[in-house]
This record gives structure tokens, C-alpha cells and sequence, in this order.
């Protein structure tokens, strides 16, 4: 094992803006959590959905899930262009107008004659609302203290964790009742209002400004973030972490549906108790990091994650599926949490590009669990997707804990 560099180790902040008020800080966190709440109900809307398309447009679920998988990858592939973007123009800038970009997507669903058109449509989505949860985050840390952070970004998460049981459940709602078309109309709205919000808020929020090393290139601060080895670690690892939780998850509606007959809206309201357990660790994360430190946070949650997964896969009655549920957002936020504190310091002086890429990587990960499990579904059933993530988490969660166990030794060795 090599030894960490001193970079690789240094958890220094660039100057915080001064005398900043609070409360405006407070407010502003507030319509990204909207924002953010909005891009991720966005994001897990097609979930319940994909027995839905199946059957309208005459394919097989494997090939519905494109409706996902292309988000997925637009939003990955767009973070190397956000991340730079954000850190020489301004975050809450580009948040504020791509939020309003998003309703165009949504829209082209809308009105959508094809599953291909479909795809285009959630396609330019996922281009577009990539740009707001990593910004918000790279935003929150110019903007409050590393000490304050990890709690800061968990209340800002309660927006992204809301968004997800949304998604999953108003996907099913609409599919039941007035058709999955209006699924996107409301999306579309939300969008416009909360892009509104941020636009006239912006006059009087504050930007930290870029150094001039970060304006002479667009590639410099992706060349800064990935200069050090543990950030390269993290970059890895969250990839890692989208291939084995968002693979089988993005199944989970589908799954229940199909195993337990259940409707279309209750197997994606089951799936949206996801959300539930996000929340418990939102509310409880100090006290969650104060308890079990950081590696036994990982540990935990990749444990925890495995329990519901095979929780999903071997329960014959449907109402276990909401305990599986809870236990996979509970899971995913202790291991996930402690990734995105570290993303948030891999690069203090090129933050926005720092979490952007992270937030790539992540979902790229995504794309690429999708994709897999959908093929895996396909050839042998849906419930075969579930191993992904019950023998992949577990194994994910130890080798971090490891590596997070002799950077603090590392560091302690620097500073005795």
C-alpha cells in the first residue's frame, strides 16, 4: 500500500465568504432543496413506469428501462461540463437557469409519439438537471464550514431524498389514474416554478469567485480534482456504489409488480419507502456520525443495504417489500453520506468540479447497473438482479472502511 501524499490528506477550506447572512445562506438552501427535489422526482418517475411502456409500445421491460438509462447517462456525461462551467460562471447561476431548462425535456414526454422520442426527451432531462444537485452541493461548501457540512448537506438532501419517493410514487399514481402523461405535465410545472424562484432570487445571493488558474482552462479543474489519489478513490468508488445500489433499485417497482401482482402506483409506492429511510438518516446524521464515526458508518450501511436486498428478492407476501425499502435508503445514506462529505473536500479550490465529477461518476455507475441488471433480468428473471447488490455492497462497503481506516491513520502520523 502506498503512502498518502500530504495533498491526498489535507482538509484545507479556501476562505469562506465573510459576514454572510444566515438566514439568506438558510433561504437559498431552501430552493435548491426544491430544485434538487424536482430532479430527482424527475429522475426515479420512469421507475414504476417501465411496465407501463412495456406494454403500451410493445417492448420488453429490458427495453423500456432506456427511459432510465438514457437519463442516467446524459446526467453523468454532463458533469464534466457543469462542474468548470459552475466554478467560473457561478453555481447558483447555472442551478437557476437549468432548472428551468428541465421543463423542456419534460415536455417533449409530454407529448412524446414513441418510446425513441420518449428517450430523447428524458435524454435532454437528464442533461439538463445535472447540473443542480452537485452545484447545490459545491455551493453549500463555499459557502458553510467542513465542520458544518456533513449536517448542512443532510438537510439539503431532504429535498433529493423527497424527490425520490415522489418520483416512484406519483409515476404510479399518474399510470393508475389519468394516464403516465401527466406525470410530465406536472413535472413541467414544478420545474418552471422553482427555476422562476431561483432566477429572482439571484440578484441578491453571493458567489464565491474563481481564482485565475481555474478560468484559464475548462479542463484545469477537472485536472485538479483528480491530482490526488484518495480523490480518484472516492471518484472510483461512488461509480462502484451506482452499479450495485441504482441497478437493482431501478427494478424494485417492476419486481413487486410482477411477483406479488400487485398495481402499478402500490409497487411504486413501496419502492418510494426508500425515502423514508434516507430520511431517518437526514434527521439523526449527527447524531449517526457521532455514534459510529465514518467507517463504521460504511460498514453499516453496506450491511444494511445487502439485508434489504435479499429482504426484496426472498419475501413471499408484498407488505416485506416496505421494510426492504426502508432498510435500502437507510443503508445507502450511511455509506453514500460519507463519500459526498469527502467529494465536497477532494478539491476545495475547484469544489464545483470536484462534486460535479463525483455526481458523475455516480451516475454513471447508474447507467452502467441498469443496463447490466436489465440484460440480468431479462435472461433470468427480475429477481436475479437483487445478487448485484447483496454480494457487491457488503464486499464495496469493507474495502472503503479499509482504505478510510489507514487514511486516518496517515493523517494522525502528519499531525501527532
Amino acid at each position: 500500500m502506498t503512502q498518502a501524499s500530504d495533498n491526498d490528506l489535507a482538509h484545507t477550506d479556501t476562505d469562506l465568504p465573510k459576514n454572510e447572512n444566515p438566514k439568506s445562506t438558510t433561504s437559498v438552501i431552501i430552493l435548491f432543496a426544491l430544485a434538487a427535489c424536482a430532479a430527482t422526482t424527475s429522475f426515479r418517475i420512469c421507475d414504476p413506469l417501465l411496465p407501463v411502456f412495456a406494454e403500451e409500445f410493445g417492448v420488453r421491460t429490458a427495453q423500456a428501462s432506456g427511459t432510465v438509462t438514457w437519463f442516467a447517462i446524459a446526467y453523468g456525461i454532463m458533469q464534466f461540463f457543469y462542474g468548470p462551467v459552475g466554478d467560473r460562471y457561478g453555481k447558483f447561476r447555472v442551478v437557476s437557469w437549468a432548472t428551468l431548462g428541465c421543463a423542456v425535456g419534460a415536455l417533449i414526454v409530454v407529448f412524446a409519439p414513441s418510446l425513441e422520442v420518449i428517450e430523447i426527451g428524458r435524454l435532454i432531462s437528464g442533461a439538463t438537471a445535472a447540473a443542480i444537485v452537485p452545484l447545490s452541493m459545491a455551493w453549500i461548501g463555499d459557502h458553510v464550514p467542513y465542520e458544518q457540512r456533513q449536517a448542512t448537506l443532510a438537510r439539503f438532501l431532504l429535498g433529493s431524498i423527497a424527490g425520490m419517493a415522489l418520483g416512484q410514487l406519483l409515476g404510479g399514481i399518474f399510470a393508475d389514474t389519468i394516464g403516465w402523461r401527466w406525470a410530465f405535465v406536472w413535472m413541467a410545472a414544478v420545474y418552471f416554478i422553482v427555476g422562476g424562484l431561483l432566477i429572482s432570487r439571484g440578484r441578491t445571493v453571493s458567489e464565491k469567485p474563481h481564482t485565475p488558474s481555474q478560468g484559464a482552462s475548462v479542463l484545469g479543474p477537472l485536472k485538479q480534482v483528480v491530482s490526488t489519489r484518495w480523490a480518484v478513490m472516492v471518484l472510483v468508488i461512488v461509480c462502484i456504489e451506482g452499479i450495485f445500489v441504482f441497478g437493482p433499485i431501478a427494478f424494485v417497482p417492476a419486481f413487486l409488480h410482477e411477483r406479488h401482482g400487485i398495481p402499478v402506483s402500490w409497487a411504486g409506492m413501496i419502492s418510494g419507502f426508500f425515502a423514508l429511510g434516507a430520511f431517518i438518516y437526514a434527521i439523526r446524521a449527527n447524531r449517526f456520525v457521532s455514534w459510529l464515526g465514518e467507517r463504521k458508518l460504511v460498514l453499516t450501511g453496506g450491511i444494511t443495504m445487502a439485508v434489504a436486498y435479499g429482504t426484496f428478492m426472498f419475501s413471499t407476501v408484498w407488505y416485506w417489500g416496505v421494510l426492504a425499502s426502508v432498510l435500502s435508503g437507510l443503508g445507502y445514506y450511511f455509506l453514500h453520506a460519507v463519500l459526498q462529505t469527502h467529494a465536497t473536500q477532494m478539491a476545495p479550490a475547484a469544489r464545483g468540479s470536484a462534486v460535479s465529477l463525483f455526481a458523475s461518476c455516480l451516475f454513471l455507475g447508474q447507467s452502467l447497473g441498469v443496463a447490466a441488471c436489465a440484460w440480468i433480468g431479462d435472461s433470468f428473471g427480475l429477481s436475479a438482479v437483487f445478487p448485484v447488490g447483496i454480494v457487491g455492497l457488503p464486499l464495496l462497503a469493507w474495502y472503503f472502511a479499509r482504505r478510510l481506516s489507514l487514511r486516518q491513520a496517515a493523517q494522525a502520523r502528519l499531525n501527532p
